[in-house]
C-alpha cells in the first residue's frame, strides 16, 4: 500500500500537514474476513474507506437475478456505496469481500465532522467528487467507443494481476461483455502471446 499520507493527496487534492494530520485521525483500521459484507443492497452505507490490502467485489442482482458485477476494488482504491453514503439512501450496490482484507475506514459521522474541522473542506471534497465523475466518464466513453477486445486489453494493462485472483466473469460484468466474449478474446490472446 501508498503511504496514507499520499493516498489521500491522490485522492481529495494537495493537502497540508495539519489537514492531513486532521483527516487521518479520524480514518481507523477495520478488518473484513472473506466473504463479509462491507455493505449491502437496500440497507444505508454509512462508511467510506480505502481498500490497505485485499480486494471487495461491488455488485447488484439484475431483474433476473444476474449478478451485476459493477467494480473490483484492490489496494489503495476508494469504496463505498454513493447513494448510501453522500444522500442517505438505500444502496444499489452490495459490496463483499472477495478476500480477507484491512480497509482504512471513517464513518459518515466523522466524515461530516471535516467540513467543521477542516474550513476548505467543501473545496477538497468538490476536487474529490469531480474526479470520481472524470473516472465515470472515461469508463463510460471506453464502453461507448471502444470495442470488447480494446476495452479487455486496457482493463489487463491496468489490473493485470485480477486475471489471476478473481473468478473471470467477474472482470467479463466490469467491462460490459459477456462471458462467452471475455473467453474468446482471452483464448485468442493467450494464443497469440
Amino acid at each position: 500500500m501508498k503511504d496514507f499520507d499520499e493516498i489521500l493527496q491522490n485522492h481529495f487534492g494537495e493537502l497540508t500537514i495539519n489537514e492531513l494530520k486532521i483527516i487521518r485521525s479520524y480514518f481507523y483500521e477495520e478488518k473484513l474476513n472473506k466473504n463479509d459484507f462491507f455493505s449491502t443492497a437496500n440497507t444505508v452505507c454509512n462508511k467510506l474507506s480505502i481498500v490497505q490490502n485485499g480486494i471487495l467485489r461491488v455488485y447488484a442482482l439484475s431483474d433476473e437475478g444476474k449478478e451485476i458485477t459493477q467494480w473490483i476494488s484492490t489496494e489503495n482504491f476508494l469504496v463505498t456505496d454513493v447513494k448510501g453514503f453522500f444522500f442517505n439512501e438505500p444502496n444499489r450496490w452490495t459490496i463483499q469481500a472477495f478476500t480477507d482484507l484491512i480497509l482504512l475506514t471513517i464513518t459518515k459521522e466523522n466524515y461530516e465532522k471535516l467540513c467543521k474541522d477542516i474550513p476548505k473542506w467543501n473545496e477538497i471534497e468538490k476536487r474529490f467528487i469531480v474526479k470520481c465523475f472524470s473516472m465515470i466518464e472515461d469508463r463510460i466513453f471506453s464502453h461507448l467507443s471502444m470495442s470488447a477486445e480494446e476495452r479487455y486489453d486496457l482493463y489487463f494493462t491496468q489490473n493485470k494481476a485480477l486475471f489471476n485472483q478473481v473468478p473471470l466473469q467477474y472482470i467479463a460484468s466490469v467491462l460490459g461483455m459477456s462471458a462467452e466474449t471475455f473467453s474468446r478474446i482471452r483464448k485468442r490472446k493467450i494464443e497469440n502471446s
